[in-house]
């Protein structure tokens, strides 16, 4: 296959939200594309930075329960309730000392969170 191509393809692909097949595509000719971003629309380009940006920070991506305990969090906060909020931080503490989970907390949750001193204040 060839640039052009491989381009249309995943250019396509995103278009038709079909995220799972451009994700393949890009990661299998990862350093043809890094030269050829141009070729790329703007939504794909993105995707694109994304990727490897991830791959380059070899941040691994939350697991079920990871995503569970941190949407139980989230949920505590949102309602208030300071006790399950201070039991899910407890069961859950390796997952707050992660440094790329605040981009996964609600408002509310990272204002509570700080203030207990569960997660690092942000700038």
């Amino acid at each position: 296959m060839n640039l052009q191509e491989l381009a249309t393809k995943i250019n396509a692909c995103v278009e038709d939200v079909d995220l799972v097949a451009a994700r393949k595509y890009m990661e299998e000719n990862k350093e043809l594309l890094k030269d050829n971003k141009s070729l790329l629309k703007r939504n794909a380009r993105e995707l694109f930075d994304f990727l490897l940006n991830a791959s380059e920070s070899n941040s691994k991506p939350l697991s079920r329960e990871e995503v569970a305990a941190t949407n139980a969090i989230n949920l505590y906060a949102n309602r208030f309730d300071i006790r399950g909020l201070k039991i899910a931080v407890k069961n859950h503490s390796e997952l707050l000392l992660r440094e790329d989970i605040t981009p996964y907390l609600n408002k509310d949750a990272r204002i509570l969170l700080e203030g207990m001193g569960a997660i690092q204040k942000s700038n």
